[in-house]
């Protein structure tokens, strides 16, 4: 529905006469003390603690900025328990420990080239050991029970079929290559590119060093992978090591499945494999209990939604009677870990914009065991029950937590990576919001500059969240935090579609997105102006993928806004379903394909509303972007230079999806965003 923002004469009056110290305008500028671009050079992150087997020691993967070569970089740590000790461990990422504590393995640069799988003595001095040399890279590393071997998974490239007699060149001729043979509907993948064909499988390789040896082999892939993308595998060893569980597809229809999966036990001895679940469905992530007798997976049946959240099952070896241990919860369970006694599993799940650690037992029933406004994702349990986390707060950036499972309510902090960063900025403060959207309440948060005081109005930006299954969450946000430092209050908010507030919610938009979504957005917007420090003259929108479809829909549909920022969008669902590297993800979105019924495909596509768009709009893509690609925006961007609306383009080099994988790209985005709204400060202009 169309907004316009013009006020009776009467109420102009009335507000021009308002004493200054009641609405008095804030230009978007930087507050003195604030992050800054220059600080964000200095950020960092951490990920993937991995316990030693007695619980004393803690390994993690640490991440910063290489200024030079414009790219995130990563080492692993290693540190006490107590968070102790915190020193570098090797170059890499991905470390798992040995069963006995006494080795790592993990993942680094290798010969011949790309990852390889590397294995370092932790309590002696000189090189790890590199163990493969893998043409393509392993993934998923895994040790056998008694430590002898490494399990992991790679690709299997499959050789084109297709032949053809040729005359040969003549020698020294410089002849054009020959075209690349494309015979299966996914052949690509963003952040990857062209995939080359072939089938993902399991290997097991000496600890020491040696030859690989398939597990698993022929015409199907390990791994739960959405329209079989190189997805890391979901596998596990069973305590006597004479068997493996993995999430996998072996129908003949791989290439047209869209969210299929099925659990296989394999004999490592022989490749042997025995279909576990029986039901068509969405079943990923086995884990074996300690005791060898129980297997944990997540997952569900078979569905047309468009969004699930997964139940919580444990099955035996035989995949006999899967028993559901989450009823009730309708919140999907990620990072499964079992406690040592194998009496229950852990494992942390989203709700409502924060994530928390839960426990379910096997007689039935999770609960969570700790709570808390913040982000919290496991990384492993230790036979002594203790945990190793990450956790973000709105203020905090991503730390290792350690957390006694006998009493979790105790989250000890061991890493304080950016504090150093942060010492003496004054951050932007975060209220959330709960308000009505018709019948349905829908969770929001504001994020207010720092200095902020509520006599005085604000540049709002609507920044929307991509997916569109997806959740945004109470964790540390730099580009909230910037936004804000620069003078605008930011209104991030989870309307129907997201994840963290059950299936129903989140099925809202089933066949029709973008809809009721739109509805919560601008529910959103009218609840932050309520506040009375909101202008409504400088009322700005953007959001990448997920929010870039939403953006654009936004502004097709209201003119309130003075400028959006569209980044990485979907405009055309017809062009879309062939370009993208998930063209299944598009077509569940519509109940027909569009060569049956193009009304729905082009009803819910923003480039066929863009005729009410008066907005001034910048437009950013990568230019290597595969998921929703850069010619999505050239459509937009054309026909709204067509229609003479104020618009521009940024095609971002070096990017796949999204404009912020590059440290300068990200500030880019931020400081083009920034200066494209400083440019339009009143909304409703027409073009």
């Amino acid at each position: 529905m169309t907004r316009f923002l013009r006020a009776p004469a009467v109420l102009v009056l009335l507000l021009l006469l308002l004493p200054p110290a009641v609405a008095t305008p804030v230009s978007a500028q930087a507050v003195p003390g604030a992050l800054t671009a220059a600080d964000y050079l200095n950020y960092e992150t951490v990920a993937d603690p991995a316990l030693s087997p007695d619980g004393r020691q803690v390994v993690y993967t640490r991440r910063w900025i290489n200024r030079m070569e414009d790219k995130w970089e990563s080492a692993l740590w290693i540190m006490d328990e107590s968070g102790d000790r915190n020193r570098f461990f090797a170059e890499g990422s991905g470390a798992v420990w040995s069963p006995d504590g006494t080795r790592v393995a993990y993942l680094a640069e290798g010969e011949p080239g790309g990852n390889q799988i590397f294995v370092r003595w932790v309590d002696r001095q000189g090189p790890p050991t590199q163990v493969t040399r893998e043409v393509h890279a392993p993934t998923s590393v895994r040790w056998s029970p008694d430590g002898r071997l490494i399990g992991f998974a790679r690709l299997v490239p499959t050789p084109p079929a297709w032949t053809v007699d040729l005359p040969e060149a003549p020698e020294g001729a410089a002849w054009t290559p020959a075209p690349r043979l494309v015979d299966r509907l996914h052949y690509r993948s963003d952040r990857v590119g062209d995939l080359e064909p072939g089938e993902t499988h399991l290997f097991v390789v000496p600890a020491d060093g040696g030859t690989p040896r398939a597990i698993t082999s022929g015409p199907w892939s390990v791994g739960a992978r959405r329209d079989r993308r190189p997805d890391v595998v979901g596998w596990s060893w069973a305590p006597d090591g004479r068997t493996i569980v993995t999430d996998g597809y072996r129908g003949e229809d791989a290439d047209l499945n869209y969210r299929d999966s099925h659990l296989y036990a394999v004999d490592v001895a022989t490749g042997t494999v025995r279909q576990l679940t029986d039901a068509p469905g969405t079943w990923t992530s086995p884990v074996f209990s300690p005791d060898g007798r129980s297997i944990a997976f997540a997952g569900y049946t078979r569905t047309r939604q468009t969004y699930r959240a997964s139940d919580l099952y444990v099955t035996d070896l035989q995949g006999s009677a899967p028993r559901l241990l989450s009823a009730g919860l309708d919140r999907t369970p990620v990072d499964l870990a079992w406690a040592p006694d194998s009496r229950s599993v852990y494992f942390t799940a989203e709700d409502e914009g924060s994530s928390n650690l839960y426990q379910a037992q096997l007689s039935g029933g999770a609960r969570p065991i700790t709570n808390g406004t913040h982000v919290l994702r496991l990384g492993s349990v230790a036979r002594t029950g203790v945990a190793a986390a990450v956790r973000s707060t709105f203020h905090k950036p991503p730390d290792i937590v350690r957390i006694n499972l006998r009493r979790p309510t105790e989250i000890v902090q061991l890493t304080a990576v950016n504090d150093d960063l942060l010492a003496g900025k004054r951050l932007a403060e975060v209220e959330e919001v709960w308000y009505r959207s018709g019948a349905t309440r829908v969770q929001g948060w504001l994020v207010r500059p720092p200095g902020f005081t509520p006599d005085r109005r604000y540049p709002l930006l609507l920044e929307i969240h991509g997916g569109p299954h997806s959740m945004y969450s109470v964790a540390f946000s730099p580009l909230f935090q910037w936004m804000a430092a620069r003078g605008y209050v930011v209104l991030y908010t989870n309307p129907r579609g997201s994840t963290g507030y059950g299936t129903a919610f989140g099925n809202a938009i089933d066949l029709a997105y973008p809809s009721v979504d739109y509805d919560d957005l601008m529910a959103g917007v009218d609840t932050a102006i309520a506040r009375g420090f909101i202008d409504e003259g400088r009322l700005y929108v953007a959001g990448c993928s997920g929010g870039g479809v939403l953006s654009s829909w936004v502004i097709a549909h209201t003119t309130r806004f003075a400028a959006a920022a569209v980044r990485c969008p979907v405009t055309n669902w017809i062009s879309m379903a062939g370009q993208t590297d998930i063209p299944l993800f598009t077509h569940n979105f519509f109940e027909r394909p569009f060569w049956e019924d193009p009304a729905a495909w082009l009803r819910q596509s923003t480039l066929f509303h863009v005729g009410k768009v008066q907005t001034p709009t910048l437009l950013m893509t990568g230019v290597r972007d595969l998921r929703t690609p850069i010619s999505q925006t050239e459509e937009y961007f054309a026909a709204l230079q067509m229609r003479g609306v104020p618009s521009a383009m940024l095609r971002f080099e070096g990017e796949w999806h999204g404009t912020t994988s590059k440290p300068s790209n990200f500030l880019r985005t931020v400081a083009y965003m920034d200066s494209w709204f400083r440019r339009h400060g009143q909304a409703g202009t027409a073009p």
